[in-house]
């Protein structure tokens, strides 16, 4: 599956006889130029728009988003949050899995190639076209462990990694990076 462009998304679209609207292309826009390894839910999206004074409803980006996961535009991930986070689909082989610690929602991108292959033999074998392919593992970080997970640490704890990524993904760069080129 090649990378999504603004007008791939459009031709995908009409051909299933919907629209692009600003509101989608602005989604697009936002995940083509999110770094890699960054993952964003519905809220937070909508809060990175807010702040660039190019506001969408919630309820419009709940429905964009799940729009362009069942397209296989974006992966719609389950992660240790209660809540699903997205990030651009990239084509094989970007695709990558996550690993996950239940305790501090420290995650994890991991690759790995055997996945991916029983994957494809699976979906053949069944007569599926595959958009997508993610595993995503459940865990406990090491440093929850050496805090004497899950008894000994407190409920609003969260393992020093975590709150380093946090702080970093707080302040993505959103900048448009594919002009760079």
């Amino acid at each position: 599956m090649p990378p999504y462009t603004i007008n791939s998304l459009k031709a995908e679209l009409n051909s299933r006889g919907w629209r692009l609207t600003p509101q989608r292309e602005k989604i697009l826009h936002v995940f083509q130029n999110l770094p890699r390894g960054n993952h964003l839910s519905a809220e937070e999206l909508c809060n990175l728009l807010d702040e660039r004074e190019e506001a969408i409803s919630l309820s419009t980006i709940y429905r964009s988003v799940k729009l362009m996961a069942r397209m296989g535009i974006l992966r719609e991930l389950e992660l240790a949050e209660g809540h699903k986070h997205y990030e651009l689909n990239q084509p094989y082989p970007h695709d990558h899995h996550h690993l996950v610690c239940v305790q501090c929602n420290k995650t994890i991108e991991f690759k790995n190639d055997s996945i991916r292959k029983h994957s494809v033999k699976q979906t053949e074998r069944e007569g599926f076209q595959l958009i997508d392919c993610q595993l995503t593992v459940m865990g406990v970080c090491p440093e929850a462990i050496r805090m004497g997970w899950p008894s000994a640490l407190p409920t609003n704890w969260s393992c020093s990694r975590a709150i380093a990524e946090y702080n970093h993904h707080v302040s993505i760069d959103t900048t448009d990076h594919a002009s760079e080129e």
